[in-house]
């Protein structure tokens, strides 16, 4: 499928991964709907990237109505690119050996896995509706799982448990979505070049770096990007999971 002229909503897409995918969709001729919290940059990047900013959080149905139609109003939508997330640490217990605050694991999953299915479920029934390509494709959506959620670490069991959802429901919903001509794939990147990584110090950045077998460094957002689009063109791409991370495997912590 050719982005040209078509509609694409990227959540989280005011930074990051989901900025990089902004820019090389918007570079192809795609219209951009950049999802993300009104107090992000998004409105003054879409302008930049001559797309629109739909101030939404990916746990509200209302909200994400909106921004659904407000990209179908645009343009035909019919690529949809989830990387709105967070990532912060959640122990079992924590140093005292008390358990963990439920609320801040049930965050976690309401965020990363809940909104994205939130997204996925709001953007593929407007999709549905549009007309078929030649091939018979309406559509396609990625998702953003981790390699956390094969590789998960220390202190990661609620952000593993979150993209190992993201990753579980890949297949069974994009069984379900075939029968629609909507292609359904997941990126799963390993340490990149995110602004939280970027905020620690250089010699931490380049600690994380030398983990990775090869290329030894940090991976970047447009490579990202580069593989979202394939999976937007290659329309043979489709349930699967693939990882974005140089041979890595996490250790423990």
């Amino acid at each position: 499928m050719q982005i040209t002229g078509h509609g694409a909503l990227i959540t989280g897409g005011a930074s990051g991964l989901g900025l990089a995918t902004a820019r090389r969709i918007a570079a192809q001729g795609g219209h951009v709907t950049i999802v993300d919290l009104a107090s992000s940059k998004g409105a003054e990047l879409a302008e930049e990237l001559g797309g629109q900013f739909a101030p939404a959080d990916v746990t509200s149905v209302d909200e994400i109505q909106a921004a659904v139609a407000a990209a179908q109003a645009a343009a035909p939508l019919r690529i949809v690119v989830n990387c709105a997330g967070i990532a912060p640490p959640a122990k079992v217990l924590d140093r005292d050996g008390n358990p963990a605050v439920l609320a801040d694991f049930e965050r976690i999953i309401r965020i990363n896995l809940v909104g994205t299915f939130n997204v996925l479920s709001q953007a593929s029934a407007v999709i549905a509706k549009n007309d078929p390509t030649e091939s018979g494709e309406r559509g396609v959506i990625i998702n953003t799982a981790s390699v956390a959620a094969f590789d998960g670490q220390i202190g990661q069991p609620a952000y593993s448990a979150s993209k190992g959802g993201v990753h579980a429901m890949t297949l069974p919903v994009a069984r379900e979505l075939a029968r629609h001509g909507i292609r359904v794939c997941t990126i799963a990147p390993g340490i990149m070049e995110t602004p939280m990584l970027m905020g620690l110090p250089q010699a931490a950045q380049d600690s994380l770096g030398q983990q990775v077998p090869f290329p030894s460094r940090l991976g970047r957002p447009d490579e990202y990007a580069a593989l979202a689009q394939q999976i937007i063109e290659n329309s043979y791409l489709n349930g699967e999971t693939i990882r974005l991370d140089g041979a890595i495997r996490m250790a423990p912590k």
